[in-house]
């Protein structure tokens, strides 16, 4: 059938001591079933996302994503294959760390202009029944009473197909952005961010537990459109917020948006087991990534989580054709428009390395003791000294290059069956429940995805039937899609926000 079948006996197994009922092979459901595997368009509202320069090339159309059509044509595309969602990256402010000054990502639209992602969401809502739409939105900068409103309808006029991901950000220059001299300092913002659910667990107060579920009663008799006596005031006073209001916008079906998480630090991983229905990891060895994984399902049923409740998702490039000569054959034509200068200014927004210290060949170090790294911090070495496998030389012109095909992730290039037996690997091997599929040119990315890999995979068992449970429940809402269960849009009563629902929380205690 496939690779992974071929692996059954060898298959590594989670144990989580004392914390899973029934131990299983990675890749399979406790009954010994494949489970579905869940598969996302990562996108973002703006050029030059992972892959710099090909808003040059002719079979790219980023530059239309000023414009609806684009956005449209993407989500039904996804909704008619089966997509379980479209995750929305975003960022503020510019890229200004290479050579100190924002040029050169401007100039090579290294994700740059950028347009705001929650103001396509509704039309593509429109035109679709399933697919869900993740929505990247930091908790540093803008107040939870704001975004709790702003979630809570689009959860509506999307009929609850709404995921927030959940970020605290990365880059001083956002932060400047918006008025601040520099990002609070890491582990910070992510009590910010705790605090920031906790008044969205208060905005959860507000999502979950400020409005009554039959609040809303339209009642014509007695004029009453809603009964004043079913909602109540949120009041928070905390470290980083206060907030004194009820949530404006009525229960939506799903209240609490999917919560996605990225970040694999301590501190990230922490807020993540807390917090995170779906978390979207890193990582370039599945064994890596797999210890990551194990280790934050451990602090989640640490927390009394079910730790398979948190869905894992790998970040994911495939470049695809009938044949792998011909995958091969489009690589080249997409390398021809790739700008390595875009590349480096986007490695070093996101990372704090400036690349251009270096000479453009010069080999860059490969021990962490290299007297060219003291310049850098801990971390910033380690992934300095890194480099992906097969690459003997690694310069500054070298991993520009690498960075304008899929940017930091995994890229693959291949015919549909070599594409799925690298994803089986990181099914196998990884434990990771699905990808976030990224892109070089768009929407021929996806589209490529629909016609060579999507057959592969559902023949080898990975993407479920329809009719079966674990498919996605036809105009259900994002949570419902995600576990496979109609009727399931709420909270898990496991899930730290489930105890700020109305008919559980006494607000008096506050």
């Amino acid at each position: 059938m496939g690779f992974a079948d071929s692996l059954a006996s060898n298959t590594p197994i989670a144990i989580l001591q004392g914390k899973v009922d029934t131990p299983r092979r990675y890749g399979y459901d406790a009954d010994g079933k494949k489970k579905r595997i869940l598969l996302n368009a990562f996108d973002m509202n703006g050029i030059g996302h992972i892959s710099a320069g090909q808003w040059q090339n002719p079979q790219d159309k980023s530059q239309t994503k000023n414009r609806l059509d684009y956005w449209i044509h993407l989500a039904k595309l996804l909704d008619d294959n089966g997509f379980n969602a479209l995750f929305l990256a975003d960022n503020f402010g510019s890229h200004d760390v290479y050579t100190g000054s924002h040029a050169p990502a401007i100039r090579a639209g290294s994700q740059w202009p950028l347009y705001d992602p929650f103001v396509i969401v509704s039309a593509m809502a429109a035109v679709t029944k399933s697919v869900a739409f993740g929505i990247t939105a930091c908790t540093t900068f803008e107040p939870p009473f704001i975004l709790a409103k702003r979630f809570s309808t689009l959860d509506h006029v999307t009929n609850g197909r709404i995921a927030w991901n959940v970020v605290t950000s990365w880059s001083d220059n956002a932060a400047r952005a918006m008025g601040l001299e520099k990002l609070p300092e890491h582990d910070s913002r992510y009590e910010m961010a705790d605090e920031y659910l906790s008044l969205a667990y208060k905005s959860r107060r507000l999502w979950e537990g400020s409005w009554a579920d039959d609040a809303l009663i339209k009642d014509t008799n007695n004029h009453i459109y809603v009964d004043p006596t079913k909602v109540r005031k949120i009041t928070h006073h905390g470290r980083f917020f206060k907030s004194v209001s009820a949530h404006q916008v009525d229960p939506s079906p799903q209240r609490t948006p999917v919560v996605f998480q990225a970040g694999m630090s301590p501190a990230g991983a922490r807020f993540g087991a807390k917090h995170a229905e779906c978390i979207f990891i890193g990582g370039l060895n599945p064994a890596i990534v797999q210890t990551k994984i194990q280790k934050t399902r451990e602090i989640a049923a640490e927390q009394g989580r079910d730790p398979n409740d948190i869905k894992f998702f790998i970040q994911f490039t495939p470049i695809l054709g009938a044949t792998d000569e011909e995958a091969q054959a489009k690589l080249e034509h997409h390398r021809q428009f790739a700008i390595p200068e875009g590349g480096l200014a986007l490695y070093a927004g996101t990372s704090g390395i400036d690349l251009s210290k270096f000479d453009w060949d010069e080999e860059l170090p490969t021990e962490l003791e290299d007297p060219r790294l003291k310049p850098f911090s801990p971390a910033q070495r380690e992934r300095l000294v890194s480099r992906p496998p097969g690459y003997t030389s690694w310069t500054p012109r070298v991993l520009g290059q690498y960075q304008t095909i899929g940017g930091s992730g995994n890229f693959y290039v291949g015919s549909g069956k070599s594409i799925a037996d690298k994803m089986e690997e990181w099914i196998t091997q990884s434990d990771v429940d699905g990808f976030n599929i990224g892109h070089v040119a768009v929407p021929q990315a996806w589209e490529d995805v629909v016609e060579f890999l999507l057959p592969e995979m559902r023949e080898r068992g990975w993407l479920g039937e329809f009719g079966d449970a674990k498919y996605p429940v036809t105009g259900g809402t994002a949570r419902e899609n995600l576990r496979g269960v109609k009727g399931s849009s709420r909270l898990k009563d496991t899930h730290p926000g489930a105890k700020f629902k109305y008919d559980v929380w006494d607000a008096t205690k506050n």
